[in-house]
């Protein structure tokens, strides 16, 4: 076997070579084509020096017996797209490699189990929204804070602290809860939070007791919503984590549905009804709790702290083969030495202070806030928090607004569609005349088509997203910090619509969300980059254009290239991508020649 990787080396080494020339001339087109490329750190050394680089890698920890296979493994990372001309790859590796690359969805069942707890997990923060929406309609009167002015702000923040707790408590105990117990361990802990307080929302005895319950389950929210992203990022291969996106907003969106579902079906069990509502939310985090057990450790997360042999036994049972797996964790492993040599400092501050400092972190943290912000700017969750009371104000009893709500739950590009249907929303509530159906219809029919292009476009972003776009070393950090973005302003909206819905009518409500929506597709436009098909390692070299280049390029290329050949049907070609992954260059390379 060490004849063969020999062999490779020698092979690798003479096509490098051999294809010099090319590749020179190759680069030349390629700046034309591709303003920056992805840089693959194994193309930095020979051939025969990343195989030994692999071994020696393999050997000092702990993991001797896997020495060879690490060998092809670097091989097999330092050029993917020629993974055939390593001659040392046995039979069956070499079909294990080709049938991932033929198969995108192809993968072990500890991969899909884990992922859809992780789904389960997403459930969870639905169902957590919507059991307050029925609850709304009724435990204001149990507790006489049913009135205007004051009695409004304590709904308000009944409702909201939940998200306030979560984005300013819950978001910042990730670090140590995932230090010292892992990412599974962190998971089942705010399971357990997740699965009490709701039951504890259910037996309050007064608002205040109602209050102190929700504030508990906020930070348990918090820690949850920036953890599950990441262990799911962290365990997803990069040729389908974009797709397990809209995986992630389904299962949001199931949670959604069956709390609507829960509300509906207990509406009739009288006074307790609410009570029923609020708690009916453990029922997901209590099978999180139950599963998580059965998953594997993140990965990513045992090397960070040094534990390569188990990080390794970890990603084989999450790739449909060993090679696959070797690959996958070498290369990551690659990725994460040279995160090292950037970090400014080891410590929670220090690392939390690089998301704002560095640069390329600190753009990475200018499109996960982004896109953590605009999901509140749009004004999704007045919908999620109040549907059922904006529908009975508009003339709907406690019982159609529930089932209206229900609609909505089940329909869970588009900032400007958003505008469009959310500010018809609100002039429709301006009908006072006619029959009910003329009154309400519109009102209904313009939130689901509003909840529709949510659920395409910002919907299943936000969170995934923010999960993937930073460095290993400061992935919690910047996580908790767009947790807190996401979940603060969710507060600020849930604490002020009842009273804004007063002051500014619920058109005036409506049409300021419908506004917000503008500015958030114009700072989506500006600071998002998309990072499609990448390695969680690859990504962060995504942030090193400057934001100044990025946004000139999207105004002087991509805006108008878009404006001429979609809405002008101009037939001219497409203009080269800001970015692209530099194994392509090899790829072309190997044409030329």
């Amino acid at each position: 076997m060490a004849e063969k990787i020999a062999a490779d080396v020698a092979y690798d080494t003479h096509n490098e070579k051999q294809h010099s020339p090319d590749l020179t001339e190759t680069a030349g087109r390629n700046a034309s084509v591709a303003l920056n490329l992805v840089e693959n750190p194994l193309k930095r050394s020979s051939p025969e020096q990343a195989v030994i680089d692999a071994r020696n890698f393999a050997e000092s920890h702990g993991m001797p017996e896997h020495a060879e296979l690490f060998g092809k493994a670097a091989l097999v990372a330092r050029d993917p797209g020629r993974f055939e001309t390593v001659t040392s790859l046995n039979e069956p590796e070499r079909q294990a490699l080709a049938y991932e690359r033929d198969h995108k969805w192809h993968g072990p069942k500890m991969l899909w189990y884990s992922i859809s707890l992780c789904a389960i997990g997403a459930a969870t923060q639905g169902w957590d929204q919507t059991g307050s929406n029925g609850a709304n309609l009724s435990f204001p009167e149990e507790f006489g804070i049913a009135g205007k002015g004051k009695d409004e702000w304590i709904v308000g923040l009944i409702n909201a602290i939940i998200f306030l707790t979560a984005g300013l408590i819950g978001a910042f105990i990730v670090d140590p809860l995932n230090h010292y117990f892992g990412r599974r361990g962190e998971i089942f802990i705010t399971a357990l939070c997740l699965t009490a307080c709701p039951i504890g929302s259910g037996f309050a005895k007064s608002w205040q007791g109602l209050f102190a319950a929700r504030f508990v389950l906020g930070i348990g929210i918090g820690a949850k919503n920036a953890t599950v992203p990441i262990y799911s990022a962290e365990m997803a291969p990069a040729r389908i984590r974009g797709a397990l996106v809209m995986f992630w907003q389904l299962w949001v969106v199931a949670g959604i549905f069956l709390g609507f579902c829960a509300n509906v079906i207990v509406k009739d069990t009288g006074r307790i009804a609410w009570r029923l509502q609020l708690g009916s939310a453990f029922i997901p985090s209590f099978i999180l709790g139950c599963g998580i057990w059965f998953c594997p450790e993140s990965p990513r997360w045992l090397m960070k702290h040094n534990r390569h042999a188990q990080g390794f036994k970890s990603m084989m049972v999450l790739r449909a083969h060993p090679i696959i797996a070797a690959r996958d964790f070498y290369y990551s492993n690659v990725i994460y030495e040279e995160e090292l040599k950037e970090t400014h400092g080891a410590g929670y501050f220090s690392r939390l202070w690089d998301c704002f400092a560095v640069p390329r972190i600190r753009r990475a943290n200018y499109g996960a806030s982004t896109v953590m912000i605009a999901q509140q700017m749009c004004g999704i969750n007045i919908i999620s928090f109040y549907s059922s009371t904006i529908f009975e104000n508009v003339g709907y009893t406690a019982t159609q607004a529930l089932y209206a709500s229900l609609g909505y739950g089940a329909i869970q590009v588009t900032f400007p569609l958003m505008c469009i249907f959310l500010l018809a929303a609100g002039l429709s509530l301006l009908e006072k005349h006619g029959t009910k159906g003329e009154k309400i219809g519109p009102v209904v029919l313009f939130v689901y088509l509003f909840t529709i292009c949510y659920s395409l476009g910002e919907g299943p972003v936000a969170f995934q997203y923010s999960a993937e776009v930073f460095p290993t070393i400061q992935r919690e950090q910047g996580m908790a910090w767009a947790v807190c973005i996401n979940n603060t302003f969710a507060g600020i909206l849930s604490l002020t619509f009842p009273r804004m819905q007063t002051v500014m009518t619920p058109t005036g409500a409506f049409g300021f969300y419908a506004a917000l929506n503008l500015i958030a597709w114009f700072m989506i436009f500006c600071f998002v980059r998309e990072t499609k098909q990448l390695t969680l390692e690859e990504i962060d070299q995504v942030f090193s254009i400057p934001t100044k280049s990025f946004i000139g390029y999207e105004i002087n290329v991509a805006v108008p290239y878009f404006i001429k050949s979609t809405i002008l049907r101009r037939k001219i070609p497409k203009p080269p991508p800001i970015i692209e992954k530099g194994e392509k260059d090899d790829q072309d390379a190997i044409l030329v020649g």
